[in-house]
Order: C-alpha cells, then structure tokens, then sequence
C-alpha cells in the first residue's frame, strides 16, 4: 500500500480539479457576497449570528471590511485557479472559506463543509507543478508527475461523502415511505415542463431507491475498470437531476468534478490532446508550450510531497484522516436518540436531504428576583433562515437561550430560561421538542453528550 501511494502518476488530474476548483470556490464566495451579504443583510455585525461551538471568536467584520473580505477571497479563488503564487493563495483561500463557512451556523451546507477540507487539502497539494502561471513564469518548476497520494485522496474524500451518504439512506422513512421527497416534489409541481412529472407519487419513489442505490454504488463502480464510463454517466444524470428539482448551490458541479478524478490521472491530457488534434491553433500553441518544457525533467523527489523522509508522517497523517471521516458519520450511535430528530451526531456525516422539519415555539425568561415572566419570539430579532432553523436544531435553541440569560446578566438580571418547542419530522404530527421544565440558562452543550431535555419524538 504504501509504495502504491507514492507511485508516480500524470498530475493532469490534479490540475484539472486546480481549476475547478479554484472556480467553484469564486463562484461560491460571490453567491454569499452577493446573496447573504449585500442583499439580506446577513453579516452585518448589528445582527445576531448563531456561532458553531468551539468557534464562538469568529465574528463579522464592520463595513467595509466585510465586503473587502469577500473581494479577496474571491481574487484568491481566481489565484488558486490560474497557479498564481499558489503556495501563498491556496492556504490563503482556505482560510478565507473557512472562516466563511464558520461565520453562520444557520447556513450549514454539507458541501460548504466538504468544501473546508477540500481547500485544505489542496493547500499542501503539488496542484501548480503544471499549466500555471507560476509554470509559465518559472518553466523550471514544472513536473509531468505527482505521488499517487496527491491525486488519489480527492476521490477518497468524495468516495466517502458517497457512500455514508447511501448508508444514511437506508431508513424506513426514506426507503419505505419515501420521505420526505413527497413533500418536497409536490412543492416542485409548478416547475416549468418538470412539475407535472414531479408531482407523481411514483417519481418519488423511484428518486429515494435510484438515490440509495446511487450513493452506494457510485463510488465502487468507478473503481472498476468495466463499469467507470456507466458509473460516470449515472452521476452527471444523477447531479443534472438534483440540480434541476433542488437549489443546492455549488455541490452537483464539485460532485461531478470529484467523480471525474476516479478516472485514471492522465485523463484530462488525453482530452487535450484529442482536442488539439481537432484545432488548428490549439494544437501550435500546445506544441510550442511542450518545447519549453522539454528539458525539463519530471524528479519526483524534488518536492517535500514526494520525499522519502516524509513517507512515515505522511501515511500517518493520510491514515488519521481515514479514521476522522469514516468516524464523523457513525457518531451518532452514540446517542439513543433518533438523529433524524433530535439532530444529534447529524452534522459533519453527510446525511443530506433525509428529513423535513418544521417547528415553532417561544421562550419564557423568568426573573429569578423577582418571579415575573416574560415571553420572547426570537423573529423580532432572527433574519427568516434563522428563524426557520431555531425550533428544529436543539445546539440553536440553547445558544439562543444563553444570548437571552448573557442579555439578561448584563442588565443585571439573573434570570431562568424556558422552550416552549413543538417541532414535526416529515409527514408525522408535532411533539414538543424540548423539556419546558428544563432552564436552559443552566445547561451547556457538548459535542459528546447526549442532552436529555431533547424530547424523544413519541
């Protein structure tokens, strides 16, 4: 295995996913400016925004630091992409995106979280060696090859977003009720062309069976040599589709792109040159970029990625990772309660699109001093999304009965605080959610615990 992994391979692979991911990136980054920062507001450091824990420091900056924030990091996007001064910008842009990311826990998305250890990832990766800028500045740093590691983690890190996503998949609500995509299709029936087909019960049924059997399929059939060109074409019908019924932003593009990696690394050089041969031009100017580079020899060991003195670090390092996502997604065994419900062990496993939650509720403030009541609707002060999230994530609902308790301290007020919660799963009838006799003044998360003023569902 270990000499496997430091076989050299055409790093073509990795800089056509350099490129797009580079892209993706940008084109992510203006869509949070350009939506969530300049049209509803949602950074402004006026607002309340729900922190993930662990990450309470990071916070909003100020106009016009702000705006300046997204503006470089979309320039680094663009850097990533080209090769420009890639060793500074790609773990420069990793730390824009993640602290992108970390800003609002309302807008999780599994793919923005995919996209933090993406970015990472390529941030040590020898993605610049080859069509860069900083190969055509300095012809000297280019190779034609790179440790199979570098290539061969990407379509890991996808491999497993596939498949626990498939294994996520196999419940009763999903597998035997459909749900929630019931709901969600009928929602879909005034689509142009599409929404009368999406409306049938039957389409459905066949989009939950066709997704289970695609996440845990998908990954095993690229890996096979006789079943790759079915296995890549079922994922472009597949991520088409959900790109057309569902507004799930960047992940079907980044999905198809990662998919593309289990090809064998040397694919996208085969596609130039297929289309070279077919344009003229195309072709001159291919031809007179290699005679610039044709002195110049592939050495593996001329980079730390390669180096032998770094095999040990580096499988342990890959084997930690191994370990971190294939742990992630099972966590939630820990906890008696059903995931889907209580959301305990739910984020960070790629449990995506499994349920349908609606709730509402209140919380009640009591005056420890002095008895009086008080009852709080958190929309006078929570954007729509937020609001819309709160009553079915337990982590939000506590975080925002501390912002209420920290409010309180601060007029010195001490104070207990209440949830009043009532939340639905799917097509069922609604519970209350949280323990209302529990003061949530008194409670702190944890990321291990179970928390027992989750109500179960029944």
């Amino acid at each position: 295995m270990k000499r496997w992994l430091w076989q050299p391979v055409d790093i073509a692979s990795l800089v056509f996913f350099r490129v797009v991911f580079g892209i993706l990136g940008f084109a992510d980054l203006m869509g949070g400016f350009a939506y969530y920062h300049l049209w509803v507001d949602a950074f402004n450091p006026e607002n309340f925004q729900f922190r993930y824990y662990g990450f309470e420091w990071v916070t909003v900056f100020p106009e016009p630091l702000m705006s300046l924030f997204f503006l470089i990091g979309m320039g680094l996007a663009i850097a990533v992409a080209l090769g420009w001064r890639y060793r500074i910008t790609a773990p420069l842009f990793a730390c824009f995106f993640t602290y992108y990311f970390l800003l609002e826990k309302a807008h999780y998305l599994n793919h923005g979280y995919l996209f933090c250890w993406l970015s990472w990832v390529m941030a040590v990766l020898p993605a610049w060696r080859a069509w860069s800028v900083d190969v055509w500045r300095k012809p000297a740093e280019y190779m034609a090859s790179v440790p199979r590691w570098t290539w061969a983690i990407l379509p890991f890190l996808m491999g497993v977003v596939y498949f626990f996503g498939g294994i996520a998949k196999l419940n009763a609500d999903w597998l035997l009720a459909a749900m929630p995509l019931k709901l969600w299709l009928k929602s879909k029936a005034d689509l142009f062309l599409i929404g009368p087909l999406l409306a049938k019960e039957s389409t459905a049924w066949i989009m939950a069976w066709t997704g289970a059997v695609f996440d845990l399929s998908i990954a095993f059939l690229m890996l096979n040599k006789r079943t790759w060109k079915f296995g890549f074409a079922f994922a472009v019908a597949f991520h088409l589709t959900n790109h057309l019924v569902f507004n799930i932003g960047i992940f079907p593009y980044l999905s198809v792109a990662l998919t593309a990696l289990f090809f064998p690394p040397d694919w996208p050089r085969k596609f130039v040159d297929f289309v070279r041969l077919r344009w003229t031009k195309a072709e001159k100017w291919y031809l007179s970029w290699q005679l610039q580079l044709k002195d110049i020899h592939s050495a593996p060991r001329a980079y730390w990625q390669a180096k032998p003195q770094w095999q040990n670090g580096l499988m342990i390092i890959f084997g930690l990772l191994i370990c971190l996502h294939c742990a992630l997604p099972l966590r939630h065994w820990l906890y008696a309660s059903e995931v889907a419900w209580s959301e305990e062990g739910h984020r960070y496993a790629w449990r995506m699109m499994l349920r349908a939650k609606r709730g509402s509720g209140h919380f009640v403030v009591k005056n420890l001093a002095s008895g009086e009541e008080e009852r709080v609707n958190p929309r006078k002060e929570l954007s729509a999304k937020q609001a819309r999230k709160l009553w079915t994530h337990p982590d939000m609902i506590l975080q925002y009965a501390h912002h209420l308790r920290d409010q309180a301290l601060a007029e010195g007020d001490n104070v207990a605080i209440f949830a009043k919660v009532k939340v639905k799963l799917n097509d069922g009838q609604y519970h209350p959610y949280i323990d209302p006799e529990v003061d949530l003044a008194k409670i702190e998360w944890s990321f291990w615990a179970a928390s027992p003023w989750i109500l179960p569902e029944n």
